[in-house]
């Protein structure tokens, strides 16, 4: 860890963050790292990606400082992301230091498992309220064909480390649906989804990897799983939170819950509350954005907290209305999910 220790001063409590399109903003996820430890084929090459220098990486610190601004202004989740991070050295430390931010109300982690039973402990103590370990499949063949890693097992022993904490759940297992792919793990997860306290969710294949060679044929849709899952499983839906990105079902039985994201044949866009900050600093308004806003630069260069806020205020009032996946005309984003932040 570099640079000075930031002391944490009486807040100042700012006006909500929001909008050009009226929504309040009040979740930031925060890649601490580009690094990954697997090579997900919907997500990045098999030799990998360029990896940043470290010097170019956000400290704890800075990390820490603008977590309290977005917190001032309304921003009570933050969500740590990668590449996966808990290959940033000494994360349980910027946990602690993030867990004590006033306003902000909730700490969750997204991680590929591969280190929890390492790590789990230590984060949970540290004060991450929220875990999302992603599993695409239950099939060790399938696994290490998704991920190129024969790291199943090691998932699954993290998995149960983690679950062994009470004040780590809710946890959910989140599985990419890919077309060709994901139907034969469709039934094998909702057993699982009855059997452990976890909820699966079955999360639509985006247009985000670095092999850019998403199309539309590819995606298997959350209404398809449910189609299968009705052969043999009566659902119910739960009501959804606001801004919540899930459809969230439980058996009839009570036992056991299935979510689906769905942002590619259901969009949600139109109450989304998040912002991201890639492991460099820079601020995006949505998984897709083109355009990014540099917040570490002028921090370094030393830009007062206002300033920060003016510019955050300025990129966020731009914020898109919607992903337009599926539209004519649509982009994909030049970095990979590895790059942006989960």
């Amino acid at each position: 860890m570099t640079g000075l220790t930031i002391p944490i001063l009486k807040p100042v409590k700012r006006n909500q963050l929001i909008d050009g399109h009226g929504r309040p903003i009040s979740d930031v996820r925060i890649s601490v790292t580009d690094r990954c430890n697997f090579r997900c084929q919907y997500c990045m090459p098999a030799e990998g990606l360029p990896w940043l220098d470290r010097a170019d990486i956000l400290t704890f610190e800075e990390i820490q400082r603008l977590v309290g601004l977005l917190a001032s202004m309304g921003v009570a989740s933050a969500r740590l992301t990668g590449g996966e991070p808990l290959v940033r050295k000494d994360l349980p430390l910027l946990v602690e230091m993030l867990a004590s931010t006033p306003g902000l109300d909730d700490l969750a982690l997204t991680t590929n498992g591969y280190l929890l039973e390492r790590d789990a402990e230590a984060l949970v103590r540290a004060g991450v309220n929220r875990f999302n370990v992603s599993i695409d499949s239950l099939e060790r063949d399938r696994f290490y064909q998704l991920t190129r890693r024969d790291s199943l097992a090691q998932v699954l022993r993290g998995l149960e480390v983690l679950a062994s904490f009470p004040e780590a759940h809710p946890i959910k297992v989140n599985a990419v649906a890919l077309k060709g792919v994901t139907e034969q793990e469709i039934l094998p997860f909702a057993k699982f989804a009855m059997e452990h306290p976890y909820e699966v969710r079955f999360i639509e294949f985006m247009p985000l990897d670095a092999d850019r060679s998403w199309s539309s044929e590819q995606v298997l849709s959350g209404k398809e799983i449910r189609s299968i899952l009705s052969e043999h499983y009566e659902l119910v839906e739960i009501p959804r939170e606001e801004s919540a990105t899930a459809r969230v079902f439980t058996f009839a039985d009570g036992q056991g819950r299935l979510g689906f994201i769905d942002p590619v044949s259901e969009p949600f866009c139109s109450d989304c509350n998040r912002i991201r900050i890639t492991a460099e600093g820079r601020l995006r308004t949505c998984l897709f954005s083109i355009g990014e806003t540099d917040l570490r630069d002028p921090m370094r260069a030393g830009a007062s907290d206002d300033d920060l806020e003016e510019l955050i205020r300025n990129a966020v009032w731009k914020k898109e209305l919607k992903h337009r996946v599926g539209d004519a005309g649509f982009v994909q984003p030049a970095r990979s999910m590895s790059g942006i932040g989960g």
